[in-house]
């Protein structure tokens, strides 16, 4: 059966981005990035890999379910497949116009389930944290980018859930930039 991963990157204070958004306080140099450009290609946005000359192998993801609010920043930008390399599914709570070939769902919840189901390789959990917090029990797998600075507020790693989880780290790398990568699994209550 095919995995959710939940692959972000998170600030010392629990948080993926700022209120509005807007994630450029993560920095996108040191020692850290050969793991994120190499191990996690498949994560990087199709013209963010053309600009750097890489190409993701698939290996990892062939899917990706993001939010309406991750997706929103490439259609400012006049990107309309971020990921055109995966399968792209927006989830809304709208009747939203979206450019041809990418999947809308109200539920992401049974998207994820039947997605599962399906063969191919994992399924790449962009955001944000309201998604994630309603596919909590469905991530299969935590890999946390830990940066340390704090921002005080803004949109949490999980937002909206019912109850508590438990996760276990499973493998952690430190790197003299001061990231931590650390991947769990869940944990039975």
């Amino acid at each position: 059966m095919r995995e959710l991963t939940y692959y972000v990157a998170v600030t010392l204070d629990g948080f993926i981005a700022a209120r509005d958004g807007d994630a450029s306080a993560f920095p996108v140099e040191g020692d850290h990035m050969d793991v994120l450009l190499n191990e996690y290609t498949d994560t990087i946005p199709t013209h963010v890999q053309t600009a750097l000359g890489l190409e993701a192998d698939l290996a990892r993801f062939d899917t990706v379910v993001m939010g309406w609010r991750t997706y929103t920043p490439a259609l400012d930008v006049g990107i309309t497949h971020p990921y055109a390399h995966l399968r792209q599914i927006v989830a809304t709570r709208r009747d939203r116009e979206v450019a041809d070939g990418i999947q809308t769902t109200a539920d992401p919840v049974a998207t994820v389930r039947a997605l599962k189901r399906d063969p191919g390789a994992g399924i790449y959990l962009a955001g944000g944290g309201e998604l994630a917090g309603a596919l909590i029990d469905h991530i299969d797998r935590l890999v946390l980018k830990h940066y340390p600075f704090a921002l005080g507020t803004g949109i949490p790693l999980f937002a909206g859930m019912s109850a508590p989880r438990r996760f276990r780290p499973i493998e952690t790398r430190e790197f003299a930039s001061g990231v931590r990568i650390t991947e769990y699994v869940p944990q039975a209550p």
